[in-house]
């Protein structure tokens, strides 16, 4: 069968993943926001777990100490400077409309569609590279990367809609998110093997900006519950997005 033809029906396979939400849009509206508060939690977790479990031992593998650090530190001031931006633009949209915000959506919401979009980049890039090693190899990094995808997917549809999105748009704008993947594995199948350089420059940057997101964005919101048993469920769902990360340890 058509390596490209495998690659490309692979990283379709892994973006229909993001379509996990699609069982939030059955909960009623009350049991839906009780839910979320958790759900942030777990993506929080997710987002930690990758960055020090699968990213950064990666990279440290890969690239020497000073370059690996100072990409990781790229990607933290990376997504430093797109928030700013987000929340200029937020702001100076509110004052345009009299004090009101200027279409309700928290910058957090677009922050999280970012680096899910570049997370995904980097996992089609992987796949396509995977593939071309063998289709054994291929096939196997497919499967590790869609149980990845699966409990982060649900965090960030949850930090999509506790940051103002409809359900129904937050599942179209998560969805078109992982479309993102398709971009990184044509890029691979077009450069060849050269796409892994690429892979290897890419995965700090992308560590960086999780730890920016779980420790700049979601902690603070976390922090907003006070109640014990309510922090309980939430440091016990951090917990699991921290496991799960570890478990799949285990299938690569």
């Amino acid at each position: 069968m058509n390596t490209v033809f495998l690659i490309l029906a692979s990283v379709v396979a892994v973006s229909l993943v993001s379509l996990v939400g699609l069982f939030a849009l059955s909960l009623k509206e009350a049991i839906l926001r009780r839910a979320i508060f958790a759900l942030v939690s777990l993506a929080a977790g997710a987002l930690l777990g990758d960055a020090f479990i699968h990213l950064i031992p990666e990279t440290f593998e890969e690239v020497a100490p000073l370059p690996a650090s100072l990409l990781l530190i790229l990607g933290v001031l990376v997504f430093f400077i797109l928030e700013k931006f987000l929340h200029w633009h937020h702001y100076h949209g509110a004052e345009n409309a009299m004090g009101h915000r200027h279409d309700g959506i928290h910058p957090t919401g677009y922050m999280i569609l970012v680096s899910d979009g570049f997370h995904n980049f980097l996992d089609g890039m992987i796949i396509a590279a995977a593939y071309l090693v063998t289709i054994e190899v291929g096939v196997a990094t497919t499967i590790a990367v869609i149980l990845h995808e699966i409990p982060q997917e649900i965090g960030d549809f949850a930090v999509l809609l506790h940051s103002g999105f409809t359900r129904g748009r937050a599942l179209f704008l998560n969805f078109l998110s992982a479309l993102v993947a398709v971009l990184g594995a044509l890029v691979v199948i077009l450069v060849g093997e050269a796409g892994g350089g690429v892979v290897l420059l890419l995965v700090p940057v992308a560590a960086g900006g999780f730890l920016y997101l779980a420790s700049a964005d979601l902690i603070p919101e976390i922090h907003k519950t006070t109640d014990l048993k309510s922090s309980l469920v939430q440091f016990v769902a951090m917990l699991s997005g921290i496991a799960a990360m570890v478990a799949l340890l285990f299938f690569e």
